[in-house]
C-alpha cells in the first residue's frame, strides 16, 4: 500500500456533498469570474476534487482567458504533492462501478457517466474482469485505478488496467496523476464549452434529385473497436440537411479510420421514392484534431462525397 494511505482514506473525502443543481453545464469565463468564491470553488471541484489545487486555482482568479486558466490548471497540478493526487483520486467512482455514480459522486455524476460510456455498454464478462482487476489494483497500490476513460472501450480499459498492475508504486502514481490531469482538462473544457460549437465531425446531405437538403436522415458515426464497428455518435439531419452534433464539441478523435452510416432507405421511403442504395456508408480517415466535414450528395440511384470545410 502506498505510504500516504497509512492514514484513513476517508480523510481525503469530503463529507459534505456539493450542491451543483443550480450550476449550469456551461458558463462563459466572464460568468465564472463573476461568481462568488464559494460557487467558483464548487465549479472547480467538479473538475478536480483536490482541495489544495482548487484553493490555489482560486488564488489565480480572475482569469483573463480560458488558455490562462488551463495553463494554471496544469502548472498547479504538476507541482501538487501526492496527498493532493490521492485526494483527487478518491473523488472518482471505480471504472465499471456505475452504481456508485449515484451515491458519493453525485456532483460529477453526469460527466463520469459520459466518461465511462464505453463501460456501460460492455458485456458482463468484461465488467467482471474489470471489477476483479480493480480490486487487485487497489490492494496493491492503495487507491482506485485512475484512467482517462473518455473514448475508450471497456476492453481497452481492461488492457490498460492489466498492463499497469505490473508497475511499481512510484511509476504508477505518476501515471495515475497524469491521467487525472487529462480528466481535469476535459472537465474544464466542458465547464466552459460553447453549446453552439460544432463537433469535430460534421456532415451535410444534399438531395441532388430534388435540389434540396436531405432532411430527416438518421446518421451513425462509427469506430472500429475490438474488431467490431461501434457507434460513437449519431444524429438526424435538420431542415438544412446538416448534423452539427455527432460528437460532443469537446471530444477529439484519435487519428484513425471511421465511417458514417446513412439510413437512406427510410429517407426515400418517407418521400415515396424507390432507391437503389438502402444504406450509404462513407469511410474516412482523420490525421489530426482539426475539423472534418464529410458531405453526401445523394439521389435515388447514386451518391458521391468529398471532404468539405
Amino acid at each position: 500500500m502506498h505510504k500516504l494511505l497509512s492514514k484513513s482514506t476517508s480523510q481525503y473525502i469530503r463529507d459534505r456533498p456539493i450542491d451543483t443543481s443550480a450550476q449550469p453545464k456551461y458558463m462563459t469565463l466572464e460568468e465564472f469570474n463573476s461568481l462568488s468564491a464559494e460557487d467558483q470553488h464548487a465549479a472547480l471541484e467538479r473538475c478536480c476534487g483536490a482541495q489544495h489545487w482548487v484553493k490555489q486555482m482560486l488564488g489565480k482568479a480572475p482569469f483573463s482567458s480560458k488558455d490562462q486558466l488551463l495553463y494554471f490548471a496544469d502548472y498547479l497540478w504538476d507541482n501538487a504533492n501526492e496527498e493532493s493526487w490521492l485526494e483527487a483520486f478518491s473523488h472518482h467512482p471505480k471504472i465499471g462501478d456505475i452504481e456508485s455514480l449515484a451515491k458519493k459522486y453525485a456532483n460529477t455524476k453526469q460527466w463520469a457517466e459520459g466518461e465511462q460510456q464505453g463501460v456501460q455498454s460492455a458485456d458482463k464478462t468484461i465488467l467482471e474482469k474489470l471489477a476483479t482487476g480493480n480490486q487487485a489494483y487497489e490492494e496493491k497500490f492503495g487507491y482506485i485505478f485512475i484512467v482517462c476513460a473518455t473514448g475508450k472501450s471497456a476492453s481497452e480499459m481492461l488492457d490498460l488496467l492489466n498492463q499497469r498492475l505490473s508497475n511499481d508504486e512510484d511509476d504508477e502514481i505518476f501515471i495515475a496523476m497524469k491521467e487525472q490531469q487529462k480528466i481535469t482538462k476535459i472537465r474544464l473544457e466542458k465547464l466552459f464549452d460553447n453549446p453552439n460549437a460544432m463537433s469535430q465531425i460534421t456532415t451535410h446531405v444534399l438531395d441532388t434529385s430534388l435540389g434540396k437538403p436531405g432532411e430527416g436522415i438518421h446518421i451513425q458515426l462509427e469506430e472500429k473497436r475490438d474488431g467490431q464497428w461501434q457507434t460513437i455518435g449519431e444524429g438526424t439531419t435538420d431542415a438544412d440537411g446538416r448534423v452539427a452534433d455527432l460528437l460532443d464539441a469537446t471530444t477529439l478523435l484519435d487519428p484513425a479510420t471511421y465511417r458514417m452510416v446513412f439510413d437512406t432507405a427510410a429517407y426515400f421511403s418517407a418521400t415515396e421514392r424507390e432507391a437503389f442504395y438502402p444504406t450509404v456508408v462513407i469511410y474516412f480517415q482523420t490525421t489530426d484534431d482539426s475539423h472534418y466535414h464529410v458531405p453526401l450528395l445523394l439521389n435515388p440511384f447514386g451518391y458521391s462525397t468529398y471532404r468539405g470545410s
